[in-house]
């Protein structure tokens, strides 16, 4: 049977309407939405966020993707500065974590691996500068053994101006490559060279390539040790593990400070809508 398509579009012209009613107001929301800015969208999921914790390793200018320039590491101390960033201490995380006590204001952990000698060459006046702190978890067996790692006397300096000094194991042996005697002897020799050489309990730990397990974390208790940090890439959150702190790794790309910004802002973003990195 033929139609006749005046009849049908007289027929069904109120169902017509009112979907092309709904397609522009569709194509309107759209639009508006691909208008939002990057810290727009991150403002929205502000209730969707912990707390950031940078992690870097060298501040120099070694080609090597571990290795952040020094000039992209100002910009990016900068840019925290500017939007009203507060660095936190690992103890200050760990009550936030334990006991819900406030932090303040766009917290931010700023985290060193190794115990690089640029950690206080190059970072070190950086964040003077602009009134940051860091944590610097150091291979306490590296230190006035290599030259291109921290002396003693320097630890001995940044704890002195609220820098913390915390393990990261006396030899830097993965723990999941070692056995239960052999974690222990690094945790223990760690904890007590910072006892002898700076005269403080290190009650952080930040797991050599980031690698552990239930076991290892347990481990690291029994040492003694209040909280371990991974390098899991997610924020911090009143309901994280203290044996398993997230954190997010910074590393030199060819866009260092673009892929900067974009870990620091769409972090949130992609924990409210589940694209986590590992």
């Amino acid at each position: 049977m033929m139609v006749n398509f005046e009849e049908y579009v007289q027929k069904y012209r109120l169902f017509i309407i009112a979907g092309i009613i709904l397609l522009a107001v569709g194509m309107i929301a759209l639009m508006g939405k691909k208008e939002e800015t990057v810290p727009q969208q991150a403002a929205k999921a502000e209730d969707h966020r912990g707390i950031t914790v940078l992690n870097y390793h060298k501040i120099d200018n070694t080609f090597h993707s571990l290795s952040v320039r020094p000039e992209d590491f100002e910009k990016q101390m900068q840019w925290l500065k500017q939007h009203g960033y507060h660095s936190i201490t690992p103890d200050q995380l760990y009550e936030f974590v334990t006991n819900g006590v406030e932090l303040p204001d766009n917290p931010v952990m700023i985290t060193f691996d190794d115990g690089y000698i640029d950690n206080y060459t190059n970072a070190y006046p950086i964040m003077k500068k602009y009134g940051f702190v860091g944590t610097i978890f150091v291979v306490t067996s590296f230190l006035e053994k290599y030259p291109n790692y921290l002396t003693w006397n320097q630890a001995r300096e940044l704890e002195d101006n609220g820098f913390c000094i915390e393990s990261h194991t006396n030899t830097h042996k993965s723990m999941t490559e070692a056995s239960d005697d052999q974690i222990m002897e690094e945790l223990t020799t760690s904890k007590a060279m910072i006892k002898e050489k700076l005269g403080k309990e290190s009650g952080f730990i930040a797991y050599p390539t980031g690698s552990y397990n239930l076991h290892i974390a347990q481990l690291v208790k029994n040492a003694g040790y209040k909280a371990g940090f991974t390098i899991k890439y997610d924020a911090v959150s009143r309901g994280s593990n203290v044996y398993a702190l997230e954190r997010v790794p910074i590393f030199h790309t060819e866009d260092t400070n673009r892929d900067f910004l974009e870990r620091v802002l769409y972090l949130p973003l992609m924990n409210k809508d589940g694209w986590i990195k590992k």
